[in-house]
């Protein structure tokens, strides 16, 4: 993206706040254009190239977990949602669903461009130094398509947060990852007491590694340290 401007999409039905983050996100460089609701949410999707998507919770008709839901049918765009409640509950369901970061009403909009610039650096991380693929367990990891690859040939796509997180797993194997250390790859901040939203990224990252239940074997939970991948790791060009 470094001679193309990032294209943002901002849905909310407040025009006040789309006209608001329209100026300053257009401001410090990214082309931006903006949705009330689904229905022109989907009509801007059709029409052009979206690097991210800012979506609001609370929205006419469609929801903006009906939304997010929808576009992980197809699309592992990154997402940041808006929510006006500070109900632990709606940032996890965002969460689960397929977004990558969450804002609570109000915030600013100087911690909304840091979120969007760390999620662009992040969707767009392919370095020609690297190796495509990192082989571990029974999973090919390839880097630059961010899709799982099982010995059975089958593909899972992953979004950006699941991509991150499992980086960081990838980067650090068989060493104990603490909370913040993993919150702050996966959300740009520290863990709070009582956040669940680190289990729940682990959580999801183990359901696409078919890595669930009571003893999860591949990404060990390590009571009151954090969580470790128990694997090996090679990197290869295809």
């Amino acid at each position: 993206m470094s001679d193309v401007k990032a294209s943002i999409l901002v849905v909310d039905d407040d025009l006040a706040i789309r006209e608001l983050l329209q100026e300053h996100l257009s401001r410090v460089g990214y082309d931006v254009v903006t949705a009330a609701d689904g229905d022109g949410m989907r009509q801007r999707l059709a029409q052009s190239r979206v690097d991210l998507i800012v979506l609001d919770v609370m929205l006419p008709g469609d929801d903006g977990f009906t939304l997010c839901r929808e576009i992980r049918e197809h699309s592992q765009v990154p997402i940041i949602m808006l929510t006006a409640s500070s109900d632990e509950t709606d940032r996890v369901v965002g969460l689960e669903i397929g977004a990558d970061d969450y804002l609570a009403k109000p915030f600013s909009a100087r911690e909304l461009q840091a979120r969007v610039k760390a999620l662009l650096r992040r969707s767009s991380f392919t370095r020609a130094d690297n190796p495509r693929f990192v082989r571990f367990d029974r999973w090919r990891l390839d880097t630059l398509a961010h899709e799982l690859i099982s010995e059975e040939g089958r593909t899972t796509a992953l979004s950006g947060a699941d991509f991150a997180l499992l980086q960081l797993f990838l980067a650090h194997p068989n060493e104990v990852l603490d909370r913040d250390t993993i919150s702050g790859v996966t959300r740009g901040r520290e863990s709070m007491p009582l956040d669940r939203v680190v289990d729940v990224a682990v959580s999801r990252l183990r359901q696409r590694l078919g890595d669930q239940g009571r003893n999860p074997r591949l990404i060990k939970t390590v009571r009151g340290a954090g969580y470790l991948l128990a694997a090996t790791v090679t990197y290869v060009a295809e």
